[in-house]
């Protein structure tokens, strides 16, 4: 192999969910068998860092001030989803069950890896919560200690600021220490039906 092609597979290895086999059969896609292909993807990736920014309001992907989750009058505006990262969120609106807004942390509370509660989206959570008609944060976080621990952080700043809110947590149909990027719409469905409340 070239070193200008072990470069890109290097850096396609960085990906998220990328292994070293994976990386190399789309460098080899793209460079040698289908080259074609290359300069589109390119040119919408290059199309997408210009224009792709954080929502002002939940941290979702956006190509304005507010995503489309934001920007939709239609959505309850009672009800708050707290979610991880973006793909949970994007698996919750394909599980069609959920009609209220959301909001992104972007990771969760992990001392032991340095992330405390100044390195996530939770200013402007707080924020949310002291100014819109929220009566309901559903926290859709992942099973396991950190989860549980940022879900505890959360409960815990709702109180300070409306403990009328009601908050209720997802995990019916979800198994212990799994996120919920891959779990499947039924499943999802099954989690936000059977919430349980967790106040107070």
């Amino acid at each position: 192999m070239t070193p200008a092609f072990d470069k890109v597979r290097q850096l396609l290895k960085q990906l998220p969910g990328m292994g070293h086999r994976s990386a190399e059969r789309i460098a080899l896609h793209l460079l040698v068998e289908r080259p074609a292909k290359l300069a589109p993807v390119l040119e919408a990736l290059q199309a997408a860092a210009e224009a792709v920014r954080r929502c002002d309001r939940c941290g979702s992907l956006a190509e304005d001030a507010r995503c489309e989750v934001c920007a939709n009058p239609k959505r309850e505006p009672h009800a708050l989803c707290v979610v991880e990262q973006v793909p949970d969120l994007m698996a919750i609106e394909r599980s069609a069950a959920y009609r209220g807004t959301y909001h992104v942390l972007h990771g969760r509370l992990s001392p032991i890896n340095g992330v405390g509660p100044a390195d996530l989206n939770l200013a402007t959570l707080e924020r949310r919560l002291r100014d819109e008609p929220i009566t309901e944060v559903v926290l859709a976080l992942g099973n396991d200690i950190e989860g549980e621990a940022t879900c505890h952080y959360i409960r815990e700043a709702i109180q300070a600021i409306r403990p009328s809110i009601k908050v209720s947590r997802i995990g019916f149909g979800l198994p212990s220490g799994s996120g919920l990027t891959f779990a499947d719409p039924a499943t999802l469905r099954s989690a936000l039906e059977g919430r349980r409340d967790v106040g107070g």
